[in-house]
This record gives structure tokens, C-alpha cells and sequence, in this order.
């Protein structure tokens, strides 16, 4: 890898406190997969009766880890349950050898913890294309067992990052029946982010008591408004994996009706999502698009995508170049309906565009001033209907290609 790069300017000032789950402790260690004098590998183990859901990428060419945890996530048990996690090396394109790989190491998890195979997810990040050392990875494991602790988590954010500049983590606690539920997560992700299912390596644990089935579905809904609004660079992973786990350790039931507790749950998945954005390779501007009367909200999200993904959009970002013109053309490019005359653009506050012209009293220095803030939203009417979405994304710099240009060097 190349030289660590500088922390994000639109990184937080430390990592948040986040509240102690029930049912579930984490270690890491240092197993040398890619990196040297650093930790990268994280172990959870899980309560026996734990819950897990999750969405994975849809990616043709996704990982060999990926598609083990597709497989395993409906199953049932009242077992216990772990989660391994390594950077340095995505063990994706990597044929039979990566599904031996991970069957390596999913094992030697459920031996050293005695959890079923079938319990055990894994996941891989890092250089695309190379055989995963799993032999290492499996000679951490007992250190892992021994260091496993309930107020680790912390130090599991931040032995899955990559190119990540900081630690991503978020947490809440919530009331149902007077009762408190826990939630926290953590997320790795800077760039080669644009969701589709899922993204990057999320884990959010939960000490409430959730049916499977509940809890699939609530994560599958909450993730098409958080994570799958983001991105960096419009290209997609290989590995994208979101795992949630529901412990049961705080005896309080959640049903399908519990709207405290989505709310809860999608805070802390729009925060991490917002984070992995803030953390984007390059990185100095945070943006969010946000796009009204469009004909429905698919449509509005394919247009938000379409001004977000956008290279000219987002090195005129970078530029804190007020060109609106870039916006109109990446509403015309992106295939959903669009009329040029009832068309409007703002900056922020500032009106820019309407009616398929630019505002008569439109400044551009104004606008320009605007720009040079580090956080920016982008507002777009179609005027055609009642559709609206929201996504987020960041500005395209030449720190973007200082990191991927020697990226496994």
C-alpha cells in the first residue's frame, strides 16, 4: 500500500462513546494479511440466540466471502455466532482458492470458539485479485479468544480500515416499553463506494430480542435510505457486506410495529453511511443532493445519482466552481424524465436556475462564496410530480488519484 494518507478534513474530532452491547465482545489483532505494525483482524463472538440479518452487494464478480455469508444468513439457531473480519487483501477474483480460504477460516473460528460453521461470517477487504494468507489469519485466532472484550469496538473500527483516514463508529440507545435498547456500529469505506444492496463492511449490534425475519426486513427497508444513497466514485465492491446483529441480552422484545426502534436503527446507519461520505478518498467537500418533483422517487434517486456520481459535477465541487451547468447536464444524461422548462436549481439558498433558464437575479459571486463551504447541498426540482429523494456524496479531487494510483504498492 501506499503512504497512509492525511486525516479527512471532514473527519470527526474522535471517535464517539458508543454504548456497550450486551451479548457480544470483540478482539483484534496483528496477523501481517497485507499490512506490518498494524492490526487487521477483528473477531466478534456473539450470545447464543443472536439474530443476524444482512444485505451483501449484488456485484457479478463479488467475493468469496460474500457469497459464504449469502448463504448463511437465514439460518436459525439458538446457538452462539461469530464475526472475522480482515483487511489487506479482499480475497475476491480469486477462484477455488478463495471459497478454501474462507472455509479455513470459518472453521478454525468455530473450533477455537465452539459456534457452528454455519454461524460464522466473514468478510475481506483490501487488494483485489490475491490469494488470502488464511494460514495466518487462523494462527491469531486463540490471542483472539483470549483478548475477546465487551468494550473493544473501538479498536475492531479500526482494524478493518483501509484507505479509511479515521475510525468509523455510531451508536444510540432508544426506549420501548421504558426500557432502554442499545444500538452501535462501526463501517469501514473511503473509496470504491457506490452501494448496491449494501455497502462497504458495516457491523451494527443490538441488544434488543428480534425474530429474524423482523430484523431482515427492517435493515433491507432502512438500507435503501442510507446506505444505498451514497457515493464516492460510482464504483461498486466486491465485498459490500452490512451485518446486524440483534443479541437479545436487553429481554426486550421488538416487533415489526416498533417504529422507536427503526428509528433508532436508521440513525445510526444514515451516521455510518455519512461517515464513510466524510471520509471519501480525497475528500475536502461533503454534499448532499437532494431532488424534488420528479415523477417518482425512483426517478428523483436516479437523478440524484446522476449529479453525484458525475465527474464534472464533483471536480467543480472540488474547484468551489458554482457551475450549474454541469447540473443540468447530469439531470439530462441520467435516463429517468426531465423537461428543460420546468427545471429549477438551487445552491444552497441561492436560487440558480428556473424554467430552463438561469435566474435573472442570480449571483454569481454569491454562489461562489457559498462553495467555498466544506459542507454543500445541491437542491434540484423537475417539476413534473410528487417523487423526492436525497443522496449524499463528495467532492472528486487529486487526492483521489494519489491514493488509487499506487494503491497496491
Amino acid at each position: 500500500m501506499g503512504a497512509t494518507p492525511p486525516l479527512s478534513p471532514l473527519a470527526p474530532e474522535a471517535f464517539p462513546t458508543l454504548p456497550e452491547i450486551g451479548g457480544v465482545s470483540f478482539a483484534t489483532a496483528e496477523a501481517g494479511v497485507r499490512y506490518s505494525g498494524r492490526r487487521d483482524v477483528m473477531l466478534a463472538l456473539l450470545a447464543p440466540g443472536t439474530a443476524m440479518a444482512g444485505v451483501f452487494t449484488r456485484s457479478a464478480t463479488r467475493s468469496a466471502a460474500v457469497l459464504d455469508c449469502q448463504k448463511k444468513i437465514r439460518f436459525q439457531s439458538e446457538a452462539g455466532a461469530a464475526i472475522v473480519v480482515n483487511s489487506g487483501n479482499a480475497n475476491a477474483f480469486t477462484g477455488r482458492n478463495g471459497e478454501e480460504a474462507v472455509t479455513a477460516v470459518t472453521s478454525a473460528v468455530a473450533k477455537t470458539l465452539d459456534v457452528p460453521e454455519a454461524r460464522v461470517f466473514s468478510s475481506s477487504t483490501g487488494v483485489i485479485g490475491e490469494p488470502l494468507p488464511h494460514g495466518r489469519i487462523a494462527a491469531k485466532l486463540e490471542e483472539l479468544k483470549g483478548n475477546l472484550d465487551p468494550t473493544g469496538i473501538e479498536n475492531a473500527a479500526r482494524a478493518i480500515m483501509t484507505t479509511d483516514t479515521f475510525p468509523k463508529g455510531s451508536g444510540t440507545q432508544v426506549e420501548i416499553d421504558g426500557q432502554p435498547v442499545r444500538i452501535a456500529g462501526i463501517a469501514k469505506g473511503s473509496g470504491m463506494i457506490a452501494p448496491d444492496m449494501a455497502t462497504m463492511l458495516v457491523y451494527i449490534f443490538t441488544d434488543a430480542a428480534i425474530e429474524q425475519p423482523i430484523l431482515q426486513s427492517m435493515v433491507s427497508a432502512l438500507n435503501q435510505t442510507t446506505f444505498n444513497c451514497i457515493t464516492v466514485d460510482s464504483d461498486t465492491s466486491t465485498s459490500d457486506t452490512l451485518l446486524v446483529a440483534a443479541t437479545g441480552a436487553s429481554g426486550i422484545r421488538v416487533t415489526e410495529n416498533s417504529i422507536t426502534f427503526m428509528e433508532g436503527l436508521r440513525r445510526v446507519m444514515l451516521d455510518l453511511a455519512h461517515q464513510v461520505v466524510r471520509d471519501g478518498e480525497g475528500a475536502t467537500k461533503f454534499v448532499t443532493v437532494s431532488v424534488t418533483g420528479a415523477s417518482s422517487d425512483a426517478d428523483a434517486r436516479t437523478h440524484g445519482l446522476a449529479i453525484a456520481n458525475s465527474p464534472l459535477v464533483k471536480t467543480a465541487i472540488a474547484g468551489e466552481d458554482p457551475n450549474w451547468g454541469r447540473v443540468v447536464m447530469a439531470v439530462g444524461k441520467s435516463g429517468a424524465p426531465a423537461d428543460r422548462d420546468t427545471l429549477s436549481i438551487w445552491f444552497g439558498d441561492i436560487l440558480v436556475a428556473k424554467d430552463g433558464w438561469v435566474n435573472p437575479d442570480y449571483s454569481e459571486d454569491a454562489a461562489a462564496a457559498y462553495m467555498k463551504n466544506p459542507e454543500l447541498e445541491i437542491h434540484v426540482d423537475l417539476g413534473l410530480g410528487g417523487g423526492r429523494a436525497v443522496v449524499w456524496t463528495c467532492d472528486l479531487t487529486h487526492g483521489y488519484i494519489d491514493i488509487n494510483a499506487d494503491y497496491r504498492s
